[in-house]
């Protein structure tokens, strides 16, 4: 009982000692670093607004940082903005700008480096290399900021916010634009995705590797460049995520490459060249999903094996499915195909008749692209008939055996 009256009264005069430092260019204080010199763990410091050209500021003790009217901390791409090398760190308020540029050294506007509990929230990062960079932390959120930079060629910036080796994090209502990958996480387990906006991105509005037992939920990736990728990771689950607008030759919504055990529920997969491709993926079960108006709704390698797909609309596609092999591993169980043409006797919901969603047209554009020059032909439209009344190249298990009549209300 003792040591619990000494730690609490050890607290109480810790709280009683913190203090409130105020920075502003009318104030005894004007700069960032002197601020900084002068606080101890636990001190709150306010920025005035104001533009703060200090170089790399470090914060090296257990402070809250927190900007009035959004003062400007500005790099002049020179270096890295703000490094945080303390645990329990609060940075809130501020704008950082103009970090500098350099392939090697990877320059930020905001790094945590190898710490535990830091808060990064309502901040706008503008025209940085590197956002927001995580690095071996533990316990870190970061949360309703904007980061936006201007980058054209992936090679020439970084990524929006990226986190490597860490865990626990929490990557909340995040706006990111105009970086190598909106987020970017490699080595990062239990962590969570939610409410963010990543758009306009050079490469992957999302980008996951080696990164299990993670969540991404109720995000918009929309217009990046190649969509969402997750590779090489497992126990991942991916609910209620918008994937819009991810066009190009090799594009799609979601990119699936080595991922096992894992769950996508109730997304949206909208206009983009495919929603999902999979490749060499294992017990994935995709249900209660839309397709919707894609090139391909999913394309499914024959490295893919174990994968249920059921309850999901498929509408206005192309192409519902595509695969480049014979060999099918894989299961299609009551979902709604558009193209469906079946009839339903019994008026239980469910066609009487199995429903083939890979078409021949399909398979011929797998392994000769050019062909699509002919889509709507008058021939491609018989050769794909033919092939519903006498198939001859479709894989004949490649089938779902239960199709909706109607459209889940999803």
């Amino acid at each position: 009982m003792k040591i619990i009256l000494l730690a609490y009264f050890l607290s109480l005069s810790v709280l009683c000692e913190a203090r409130i430092i105020l920075v502003g260019k009318n104030l005894p204080l004007k700069t960032i670093k002197a601020a900084i010199a002068q606080s101890t763990d636990g001190d709150t410091i306010i920025v005035s607004n104001g533009i703060y050209k200090e170089g790399r500021i470090l914060i090296n003790k257990k402070i809250v940082l927190i900007g009035k009217n959004f003062p400007v901390l500005d790099g002049q791409n020179k270096s890295e903005v703000l490094s945080v090398n303390a645990d329990n760190v609060v940075v809130k308020g501020f704008k950082i700008i103009n970090s500098g540029h350099a392939a090697l050294e990877d320059p930020c506007g905001i790094r945590v480096y190898d710490k535990s509990n830091v808060i990064i929230e309502n901040n706008i990062l503008d025209n940085n290399f590197f956002g927001i960079y995580i690095q071996n932390s533990k316990n870190c959120i970061i949360k309703n900021n904007t980061v936006k930079a201007y980058g054209e060629e992936e090679q020439l910036i970084g990524n929006g916010i990226h986190c490597w080796k860490s865990e626990n994090l929490q990557i909340i209502a995040n706006k990111i634009s105009g970086h190598r990958d909106g987020i970017y996480f490699e080595f990062v387990t239990n962590s969570v995705i939610w409410r963010n906006v990543s758009s306009g991105n050079v490469r992957y509005g999302l980008h996951f590797m080696f990164s299990n037992d993670d969540a991404y939920i109720t995000n918009i990736f929309k217009n990046n460049g190649a969509g969402v990728a997750v590779m090489f990771t497992k126990n991942v689950k991916m609910f209620n995520n918008y994937f819009e607008e991810n066009w190009g030759d090799s594009a799609y919504g979601l990119l699936l490459k080595e991922i096992a055990d894992s769950y996508i529920f109730n997304n949206r997969f909208s206009r983009n060249t495919s929603g999902i491709y999979m490749e060499g993926t294992s017990r994935i079960k995709v249900e209660k999903n839309v397709f919707k108006s894609n090139g391909w709704g999913m394309k499914i390698q024959a490295s893919c094996m174990d994968n249920e797909i059921v309850n999901n609309n498929y509408l206005k596609n192309t192409f519902d499915i595509s695969t480049n092999g014979s060999l099918v591993l894989n299961t299609f169980n009551s979902n709604y195909w558009d193209k469906y043409e079946g009839y339903d006797l019994d008026k239980n919901g469910i066609g009487d008749v199995p429903y083939h969603p890979l078409s021949l047209f399909a398979v011929l554009t797998e392994t000769n692209p050019s062909a699509m020059l002919l889509y709507r032909s008058f021939m491609i439209t018989l050769l794909d008939k033919s092939e519903k009344v006498l198939p001859s190249i479709t894989p004949d298990n490649f089938v779902d055996n239960t199709p909706l009549m109607k459209s889940l209300p999803l």
